[in-house]
This record gives C-alpha cells, sequence and structure tokens, in this order.
C-alpha cells in the first residue's frame, strides 16, 4: 500500500477528481488501484480567496507496480509506503473475572465494550437515565428551569459529552491505533464514515445519542449488564484492595472496579477522599461563553469560499503578561448555548451543535486558566468550592436563567439592555446581568486583554455586540485521582478512568483512556 500526502484540490473536487489526481501524481491508472482510501482532509485557507481542501490518501496495487512507482518517486517525500495501525483487542485469559464500571461516559462505555468483546459480562452503573429518558428531561429542563439533579446535561448515559458538539478530535498520542478504533467503533454504530478522515471530526448530539444506544445494546448482547438511575454510593474496601461497590443499597463484588466518572461527580469526590483515595487539585480553566454570526467567523476564516463549505471552526490562544494563558474551549460552529447546571442554586452553560450546524450563531467558551492562585492546592476539593462559588454567583445573578452581557458592557461595567445586530442562539432562559462580578478584576481583564488579541487574529471577533453568557466551569476536572504504571489508585484493584479522574478531555481521549484501563484489567488479570 502506498500513502499520498499533500493531495492540494478545488473544494468542490469529486471523489474521481481525488482519484484521477492521485493517479497523476504516481503515474498510473485509476483501474490500477485495488483499493482507494481517504485517510485525512483538512483545509488549506492561507491565501484567501484561494481555498483548497488537502487529502492524504492510501491507494492498494498490485505489489509489482506499488515497488516500481514507490522506486521512481523515492525521492518524494510525499509518496511512501502505507503500513495501517489496527488497534489489538486485548485477550482476557480468565473466566471469573468480571468487572464494575462506574460511569456510562464514553471512558466507561469503551472500557465496558472491551470487557464485553472478552464476554467478561461487566456490570455498569451510571447515577443518570438512559440517553432516551435523559433527552426528555434535559428538554423539560431547558424549558421550565426545573432541575433533575441525577438526569441533565452533565449525568446520564453518555456523560456530559453527549449534549455538546460531539467533536472527535484530540491531541493524544495514537501509536496503537486506539484513536482509530475509536472512531471505527462510532461508524460501525451510526456516526458517519467522514469522520474517519475529517481533520476535525465531529458528529453532532443528534447523531451521537444514537451511536450512544447502539453501543450500549451491543454490549448487553454480549452480556454486559446497565444499572442506570443507580449511584454507587460506597466502595467495598479489604486490606487497601478492591472488593465491590454499594449501589442502590446492593452489595456487588469485583476485584476490578473502574471509576470512569465525570468532572461533575462531586459528591463521589467527596466520599473517594473521605475512604483515603489519594488525589490532588489540578489546574483547570473558567471563563464565559461568546456567541458571532457563524457567516461572520465563517467568511472571516475562509473568504467568499465560505458559501460552498461548512460551517468554519476556529481555536484561538493567547499568552498574557500576567501569566494567565486564555483559550478558545469547547468551540461550536452552527451551534448554541446551553444550561448545563447539575447542582440546585447553580448555574453552569456549555455549547452544544447538531449533526447540520445550522443555527445563525458560533459560540465557544473563552477561558483563562486559573489554580493556586484562586484555591488552596493542598486542598485535593479546592477546585471543587472555587467551582461551585462561581456558579452559584451566576446562578443568583439573574435567578436561574443564563446571564448574559454584551462584550463592550462587560468591558465598561455596565448592564446590558439589549442585544446589537444578532441575537442569542441559547437552550435554556436567558437574561442580562453583571458577568463582570463573577470573577475577580484580573481574570476579567485577563479576558479583555486576550480579546484584543483574537480580535487581530478573526475579524470582528472582538466586536462589542458580541453575546457572554456565564459561566463556563467545567472545562476539565478539578481532581485528578492518583494511579500508579498498573493504571490503579492506591486502593489495589480500583482503576481511575478518563475525564473526571483526571486523566482525559473530550469524548475521544476519554474513550481512548477506557481503553488503557481494559487493557490494563486484563493484563494485571492474566499475570
Amino acid at each position: 500500500m502506498i500513502k499520498i500526502d499533500q493531495v492540494k484540490l478545488s473544494i468542490t473536487a469529486d471523489d474521481n477528481q481525488i482519484k484521477e489526481a492521485v493517479a497523476k501524481k504516481l503515474k498510473a491508472q485509476i483501474k490500477d488501484f485495488k483499493e482507494f482510501t481517504i485517510l485525512k482532509k483538512s483545509v488549506d485557507a492561507r491565501k484567501k480567496p484561494d481555498v483548497y481542501f488537502v487529502y492524504s490518501v492510501m491507494v492498494k496495487l498490485n505489489s509489482k507496480l506499488e515497488s516500481k512507482i514507490l522506486s521512481k518517486l523515492k525521492k518524494d517525500n510525499n509518496v511512501n509506503t502505507y503500513k495501517p495501525k489496527s488497534y489489538r483487542i486485548p485477550l482476557n485469559s480468565r473466566e471469573d473475572n468480571s468487572p464494575i464500571v462506574v460511569g456510562a461516559g464514553p471512558a466507561g462505555l469503551f472500557a465496558a465494550y472491551i470487557f464485553a468483546l472478552n464476554h467478561m459480562n461487566p456490570i455498569i452503573f451510571e447515577r443518570g437515565k438512559r440517553v432516551e429518558d435523559r433527552t426528555v428531561d434535559i428538554l423539560n429542563f431547558w424549558e421550565t428551569g426545573v432541575l433533575d439533579v441525577t438526569s441533565n446535561v452533565q449525568f446520564g448515559e453518555g456523560g456530559a459529552g453527549t449534549f455538546s458538539d460531539g467533536k472527535l478530535n484530540t491531541l493524544v498520542n495514537d501509536k496503537l491505533g486506539r484513536n482509530k478504533f475509536v472512531l471505527e467503533t462510532f461508524v460501525k454504530f451510526g456516526a458517519p464514515s467522514s469522520i474517519l478522515y475529517d481533520y476535525k471530526p465531529h458528529i453532532g448530539t443528534d447523531i451521537l445519542k444514537i451511536v450512544i444506544t447502539n453501543l450500549r445494546n451491543e454490549i448487553i448482547n454480549l452480556g454486559g449488564q446497565f444499572y442506570f438511575e443507580t449511584q454507587v454510593d460506597d466502595f467495598i474496601i479489604e486490606n487497601d484492595t478492591i472488593a465491590g461497590v454499594i449501589a442502590g443499597g446492593k452489595e456487588y463484588h469485583s476485584e476490578s472496579v473502574i471509576l470512569a466518572i465525570g468532572h461533575s461527580a462531586r459528591d463521589t469526590f467527596y466520599k473517594l477522599h473521605d475512604l483515603g483515595f489519594k488525589m490532588e487539585a489540578k489546574d483547570f480553566a473558567v471563563g464565559f461563553r461568546i456567541e458571532h454570526p457563524q457567516k461572520m467567523i465563517s467568511e472571516s476564516m475562509y473568504g467568499q469560499a465560505y458559501k460552498s463549505m461548512e460551517p468554519a471552526a476556529y481555536k484561538l490562544a493567547a499568552n498574557l503578561a500576567n501569566k494567565r494563558g486564555v483559550y478558545s474551549f469547547c468551540m461550536c460552529p452552527g451551534g448554541y448555548v446551553v444550561n448545563s447546571s447539575s447542582e440546585e442554586n447553580k448555574l453552569v452553560v456549555n455549547g452544544m451543535s447538531y449533526s447540520k450546524r445550522d443555527s445563525s450563531n458560533a459560540n465557544s467558551a473563552i477561558v483563562v486558566t486559573v489554580g493556586e492562585r484562586e484555591f488552596d492546592k493542598s486542598n485535593p476539593l479546592s477546585g471543587i468550592e472555587f467551582q461551585r462559588d462561581i456558579e452559584s454567583k451566576a446562578f443568583e445573578l439573574c435567578k436561574g436563567r443564563i446571564p448574559q452581557q454584551l462584550y463592550g458592557d462587560f468591558k465598561d461595567n455596565r448592564l446590558s439592555d439589549s442585544y446589537g445586530d444578532f441575537s442569542s442562539e441559547a437552550k435554556g432562559k436567558t437574561a442580562f446581568g453583571m458577568l463582570s462580578e463573577i470573577f475577580s478584576h484580573e481574570i476579567n481583564q485577563s479576558i479583555i486583554d486576550a480579546m484584543g488579541i483574537f480580535g487581530t487574529k478573526i475579524k470582528g471577533f472582538d466586536r462589542l455586540d458580541s453575546i457572554l453568557s456565564g459561566v463556563e466551569s467545567r472545562t476539565s476536572s478539578p481532581v485528578r485521582i492518583n494511579r500508579n504504571e498498573l493504571f490503579m489508585s492506591n486502593i489495589k484493584g480500583l482503576y481511575p478512568c478518563g475525564e473526571g479522574a483526571g486523566y482525559a478531555g473530550g469524548i475521544t481521549s476519554a474513550a481512548m483512556d477506557g481503553l488503557k484501563v481494559a487493557e490494563a484489567v486484563i493484563a494485571y488479570a492474566n499475570s
């Protein structure tokens, strides 16, 4: 097989034109292609108005012709032998090894899937509801403001990422093919095949819900058991070794417990701390959601070519003189700002897109790094209390409605009374409030300073009628539950896993961490 990189073509090129360009590059005929696969597709918009798609592709020819082509083009760095990465599913050799998985987010689901493929009959506990029922509760919350603290954007099957943009890109190094396996699994259970090669793959919350349902049903078909609306209340520990969990008033025994709780499982963090689990406070980031017209973002990124392309995404970052980092997070093209609260009298927002990304606004979080200047990191739970404090302030600003303020008014410290040239696209009721009262002056000024920088990168980004919504506080877990080289905590047999435990950030990296932990569980059991 041959890999060809840097195949640059018009954004209107179809599959046949891609093949023609590759055949010309290789000085071969399309009829010689035994296999043809797009490996990667990205955008080159550096020389607007000229915008291109850039492809990496794989071609399989007969071995004699491949050798001839590779020899002839050996000085071309964009033509090389292709050796695909294939994830090797670990094989369990013990019949009595049935792990318990706590949490049905991406980390827990993918760990459970590996166990199920090995006929290990995993038991999965999820405090929230299955995704179908959870959706009903969330829509009711957005409409009425009545919160179900166990079934919301943070808690329930699929985890917090289910009601987001469904972004599947990750910066995790993937030498063993885990990322490819995760994406292939999503495709197997209902995602579009384009996620296998798009530079920034996404599927949207509407399709992600279908994928999660199908994955759950496959785990059940392979012998797994799900207990929804069943919170793990305690852990059975004997001689510093896990022996099982207590959930719904019943004991469930296992020598392997995967702790795949989400970043909002605050009560569980406190329980683990009381039980003597080693953990530490970690830095994270807080800020606001910002909305712009999607047309403005797309035109700035792609020029007039935006009319023929999907809504544009962006990624921004600035390192300020005050040693703060400010960056965009969870950017949602054609998306919505959503009320993502999970505790009474506290308010947090997130961003969400459907697969078509067809709302009129773009949004992302603009967040500032926080740590020892905001909370006592010697206390593992101090970051949680910092989050709770700012979420309480956000709730009180507008009595439970999403508080909003135009960026110009935020800069000038005055209350907004109307939108500018565009309105908010939000899920959940909104009201104008003084967002500048939530954070310290230093954090507020950091956002203002960064916005000036971002305005030089994307025309109009710092426009005064940009809409800010508060508060974005759940960018990542405020806690890391320590684990050793065997992926175990200081309690033998308990495996901290995923975003909530502090080892991932986003759907794909959490799923990949679930694979790593499943591998570790099986390797230890086989040893």
